[in-house]
């Protein structure tokens, strides 16, 4: 048995289609209680005055009950203490970084000194590459998915750009095959084998935005690494969705924001992983910013940096603390209901939409509705990526409903079970306006 087909296998589930089914689901869930630290937005509710179903965690996870609590702490003591809040507030605003640091390293599978939370996403990967994206000789081309979120293409090309190579020469794709959605891990392997003179580094998006495919990272980098290729990792559909183990899979770097899954509000700050076999390479190439420094001196303001050990040591800024705030409030939740417990109860809730919307798409006309993202636990997080006959235009019907999803072009929604504050309840009432819309060929 396949690594694969063992976790699928682990994760096999006997479904209903019934609402009392749901409602039991919910009866047993042990994560149940988690809803309750979670907002609901108020002015979503369907044409039923029913509170929504919210399936758009993927793209902006709810707000916390407590963000405004810790936000308002950091206002106050801004307010009390003015600029002695970095030494005497509640949570010292010098340090407050490292408040979320060891919670940040267990949603990722990381030793803290491997963590550092800061910036944005984009902003890190660039940071990333800079130091890890060394082209040499004729190993200087860069593999990314091919459909890989359109910032990262950017951020690539601009790199090979920066050192003077082309993207049509010198950045690969993993591509799928003709008529195929998804990657086959022995296509992207077979990539790897035969550029493994000419590649330098891949990234790679864990789980493709638009698919909702997670791949399976550790047997890439044990490719990549056996060809001496740097690899690194692009989270942000990955971090507090799926289980993740970036220190036992020997990734070099990754990067991942803080609004999706991890519901620290808009733009919130993004993460960072380096290796801790890296955390010490001092002579890597790195843009550098005071708050990298060595904190033993780093007030006296010396004119030659000297690079903190481990991920710290790419910071370049004092990091905003009203995001930061944010951030820990979601972490909390996120470390009290740990990530074995979360994954567990989203391959439930993804697997339960899963098998009520292929009954449906049995019944509806042909074509009307179809899953692109990948069977099976072990090949996804919690998010299906559905094409409905209707296109685009269904969205706004679901909107309607009090059904809150997203949409990426060309044609495709994706419906998010978010384990944390979805219930079973909510896959059904979004499956039966899924099925009324069927029979009545909207």
């Amino acid at each position: 048995m396949t690594k694969s087909e063992l976790l699928n296998s682990q994760t096999h589930f006997n479904f209903e289609a019934s609402l009392e089914f749901a409602r039991s689901m919910d009866e047993q869930d042990e994560l149940k209680e988690f809803r309750q630290e979670f907002i609901l937005p108020s002015k979503l509710r369907g044409k039923n005055g029913e509170s929504c179903v919210y399936l758009a965690g993927n793209s902006l996870g709810l707000e916390p009950k407590r963000t405004r609590e810790y936000i308002n702490e950091e206002l106050e003591d801004w307010a009390d203490l003015g600029v002695e809040g970095h030494f005497h507030a509640r949570h010292p605003w010098l340090p407050y970084h490292e408040f979320v640091t060891e919670m940040s390293a267990r949603v990722v599978g990381a030793l803290p000194s491997e963590v550092v939370v800061m910036n944005t996403l984009t902003a890190n990967l660039h940071l990333m590459m800079v130091s890890f994206y060394r082209p040499e000789g004729k190993r200087v081309k860069i593999a990314i998915e091919k459909g890989a979120f359109p910032s990262d293409q950017y951020a690539v090309a601009s790199q090979l750009n920066f050192h003077g190579f082309s993207v049509e020469k010198h950045l690969l794709e993993f591509t799928p095959r003709p008529g195929e959605d998804t990657l086959r891990i022995e296509d992207m392997l077979k990539l790897i084998e035969e550029n493994k003179d000419e590649l330098a580094l891949i990234v790679l998006g864990n789980v493709n935005y638009l698919t909702g495919q997670a791949f399976d990272v550790e047997t890439l980098v044990q490719a990549a690494h056996k060809a001496g290729i740097v690899f690194g990792l692009n989270l942000a559909h990955g971090a507090g969705n799926l289980l993740l183990k970036l220190h036992d899979w020997q990734v070099d770097f990754a990067v991942w924001c803080s609004y999706k899954y991890l519901n620290a509000g808009p733009g919130g700050l993004a993460g960072c992983f380096v290796h801790e076999r890296h955390g010490q390479s001092f002579d890597l190439p790195r843009f550098a910013g005071w708050w990298g420094h060595n904190k033993a001196n780093r007030f006296k303001m010396p004119d030659r940096f000297e690079p903190l050990p481990g991920a710290e040591g790419w910071q370049l800024s004092n990091p905003p603390i009203f995001q930061l705030a944010a951030l820990r409030a979601s972490l909390e939740i996120f470390d009290r209901a740990g990530m074995a417990r979360i994954r567990a109860k989203g391959d439930k809730l993804t697997g339960f939409m899963e098998f009520l919307l292929q009954e449906i798409a049995a019944q509806a006309a042909p074509g009307y509705l179809s899953i692109i993202t990948p069977a099976g636990a072990a090949n996804r997080g919690s998010q299906l990526s559905l094409r409905f006959q209707g296109g685009k235009g269904i969205l706004d019907k679901f909107k309607d409903e009090g059904v809150v999803c997203d949409f990426r072009e060309p044609d495709v929604i994706r419906a998010t079970p978010a384990p944390l504050y979805c219930s079973f309840e909510d896959v059904f009432r979004f499956a039966e306006v899924v099925r009324r819309f069927a029979a009545e060929g909207k």
